[in-house]
């Protein structure tokens, strides 16, 4: 099987293709995958909360680190299912073993991130 990719040596081009193909990824991330696109209503609508209510500049980083967290291991996660399912379709319970261990990093920062956000916001309701 032939491929049209020919990697690019140019230090500024190449970075502009690689730039291009991590934009393309992250359209198919959130286009095709129903849990990013919960998690990036979230960040829309947390977004405009911080807005609303003029968190600090820390609770901004804080938000912002977390929302690229969660969306970064996400992604990962993602990756991990699609090419476990390329590689063996049906059931096996090693290829089931993965896909919850990278479940599991998900849940562990998702867990986080929740836990940041109660710290910002819950102060602000109390």
């Amino acid at each position: 099987m032939s491929s049209n990719f020919e990697k690019d040596n140019t230090f500024f081009t190449g970075r502009l293709k690689s730039l291009g193909f991590a934009l393309k990824g992250a359209i198919k991330l959130i286009t095709t995958e129903h849990s990013v696109m919960v998690q990036s209503s979230l960040v829309v609508i947390f977004t405009i909360a911080g807005f609303y209510f003029g968190i600090s500049r820390i609770d901004w980083m804080f938000q912002i680190f977390m929302f690229g967290l969660v969306l970064s291991i996400e992604g990962l996660n993602t990756a991990v299912e699609k090419v476990a399912d390329f590689i063996h379709p049906d059931y096996h319970e090693r290829i089931g073993f993965i896909k919850d261990i990278a479940a599991g990093a998900v849940f562990f920062a998702a867990i986080t991130a929740i836990a940041i956000g109660l710290m910002i916001y819950l102060p602000l309701f109390f």
